[in-house]
Parts: C-alpha cells; sequence; structure tokens
C-alpha cells in the first residue's frame, strides 16, 4: 500500500528519482567516523535547485521508515514540493556509504528492492510534470530496476507531448547495471533531452574517447539540444551545434566531492528556468558545484545563491 499527498501548485522544475540516506566517511584513519545526511542524486539535484530560489518538485517513493520519514522532513525544510512522494509500506528506502582515501571517494550501496526501484509507469503524477518548465531525470533512476527505467521513459514522453523541456545526466554507475545496456538506455535517453549533463569520465566510458573535444562531439551527435559537459576541477565546456564555450574551474579548497555534479545540475536548471542563456547558467553552476566540494555529505554544503555570487564575483 502506498500514500501520497496532492498539490496544484505551479513549478518551475520536477525531479525523478531515488533518494537515499548518505552515511559519510569523516577520517578515513577511523573506521566509525561516519556522519548521516541526504544523498540520491535527483533528491540532490531537487535541493540543490530549490536554494537557488526555483519551485521544485519530486517524484519518487520512499519507505513508511525513520529514512523515508528524514527524507520527506528534509523537502519540507527546503521548500520541494513532496506531493509526488509516495510513501511505500512494504519496502525500505535506500542507504549508502561514501570512503575517503588518497584515490578519492568511494561508493556502497545498499538499494536493491527499495521502495524508489518499484517505480512503474502507472506511478508518476504526469499532472505535476505537465505544470513544470523543465523535467530533470537521471541515468541512476533508469538503472535501478527495469520498472522504475519505464517510469522514467514515460515521464519523459509526456513532458515532451506538454512541450515541458528535459535536462538528463547519465549519472553512470556500473555496479547498478553493466556497460552495453547502461549505453543503449543512455544514448537513446540523450537523444529525447533538451539539456544533456554528463561528466567526463562518464562520456569516456561510454564513447571510448578521450579528448574532451571529441566528446563534446559524440554527445551532441547522440541528438541532444545542447550538451554540458562536466570536466571537474576544469570546469564545463556549455553550448549546442551553433556555439559552445569553455568554462574554467573555481579555486577552492576541496574536501568531498561527493554530489557536486548534482549540486551543478540543479543550479544550472535553476538558471535556465530563471531565463539566463546557456551559458550564463553554466557559469553559475560551475562556481555553485564548486563551493559544494568544501564541505562534507552531499546536501549540507550546497551554496546560495549570496555565496555564488560572491565566488563569481572574486573570480571575475
Amino acid at each position: 500500500m502506498t500514500s501520497r499527498e496532492t498539490s496544484n501548485a505551479p513549478l518551475d522544475i520536477v525531479a525523478l528519482g531515488e533518494p537515499m540516506i548518505e552515511f559519510n566517511q569523516q577520517d578515513p584513519a577511523r573506521a566509525l567516523d561516519y556522519r548521516l545526511g541526504f544523498g540520491g542524486d535527483t533528491s540532490n539535484f531537487a535541493v540543490s535547485a530549490a536554494r537557488q530560489g526555483a519551485r521544485v518538485g519530486y517524484i519518487t517513493r520512499v519507505g513508511r521508515d525513520a529514512f523515508g520519514e528524514m527524507l520527506l522532513a528534509l523537502w519540507r525544510e527546503e521548500g520541494v514540493d513532496a506531493s509526488g512522494v509516495a510513501v511505500d509500506d512494504s519496502a525500505s528506502t535506500g542507504i549508502y556509504f561514501v570512503t575517503h582515501s588518497s584515490a578519492g571517494h568511494a561508493f556502497t550501496y545498499y538499494r536493491a528492492g527499495s521502495a524508489a526501484s518499484r517505480m512503474r509507469p502507472a506511478d508518476v503524477p504526469v499532472e505535476l510534470i505537465e505544470r513544470a518548465k523543465y523535467l530533470h531525470v537521471s541515468g541512476i533512476s533508469q538503472a535501478i530496476s527495469a520498472s522504475a527505467c519505464d517510469a522514467v521513459s514515460h515521464a519523459i514522453e509526456r513532458a515532451r507531448a506538454a512541450g515541458v523541456k528535459v535536462s538528463y545526466d547519465p549519472n553512470l554507475r556500473l555496479k547498478v547495471w553493466d556497460l552495453p545496456r547502461a549505453k543503449a538506455v543512455i544514448c537513446a535517453t540523450a537523444a529525447m533531452s533538451d539539456h544533456f549533463l554528463p561528466s567526463l569520465d562518464d562520456v569516456r566510458t561510454l564513447s571510448g574517447l578521450t579528448d574532451p573535444g571529441a566528446i563534446y562531439d559524440w554527445c551532441l551527435a547522440l541528438g541532444a539540444k545542447a550538451v554540458t559537459l562536466k570536466i571537474g576541477p576544469d570546469g564545463v565546456i556549455t553550448g549546442d551545434r551553433a556555439k559552445r564555450q569553455r568554462i574554467s574551474g573555481n579555486r577552492v579548497n576541496c574536501v568531498d566531492a561527493t554530489g557536486a555534479g548534482d549540486c551543478f545540475d540543479g543550479a544550472f536548471v535553476a538558471r535556465l528556468a530563471a531565463g539566463d542563456s546557456i551559458f550564463e547558467a553554466a557559469r553559475y553552476a560551475n562556481a555553485a558545484a564548486a563551493l559544494t566540494t568544501t564541505g562534507y555529505t552531499a546536501i549540507a554544503p550546497i551554496p546560495r545563491p549570496a555565496a555564488v555570487r560572491e565566488l563569481l564575483a572574486r573570480a571575475s
């Protein structure tokens, strides 16, 4: 049995996907030193967009458990419309652990059979999507189960039919699905996207290419109307077939890159919804993503506009 709240408020953005509870290692020398936080790429996206001032809704399922209640409380606190969130009596909310080492950060997931993985096309509240300017989805949401993948496809179809723009981050996770299926689904979804938002490492794996310029051309050739390629500390390449621009990274004291790409996506689409050009939105989101690496966990360090504007002013 599931339950869902209702709402009729207009929205700038609706995200669909899988929220999770995060346990983030604070000190690699202390095996049990973890901080509880929130994660899940599309939930991180929703909070990031909301903190930039966008009206954001979220579509997912959580378990009727303590972690599900914590996520619902998070979205209420952040001003994210949770009328698209169903509470599942028979499945749990997913969790993951982040560990840190000299090689970077690594993830360990406990999400099999989670409430979010049970999403089906019939569970998607399409009226929520049809009231928005943008729908945001991710490859992780497609990877967690066949029914969730179908739900993402259904949401995209309804969005396109209603004239709602689609942003898509492939967020490749080969622990969740194999590369041939991932590549087939991601390439097909990119072709239906208005904004394709991959990371350099993801597309290197998908395309077999190494040069960022060649990778960008490969992304455009998939059929996306516009591409914003995130290249980590080196910034982003953004644009469309007519024009592209490389935006340099911002120097900050990076301690944890968890969720930086999600923060970028949320800030980027929020600024697009507010009327910025793709280049203005990418420059803003680039600064927001840099700032979120200066603190631990995916959600807590996501900045507000004043901090982003301050960093942009220092960089200019």
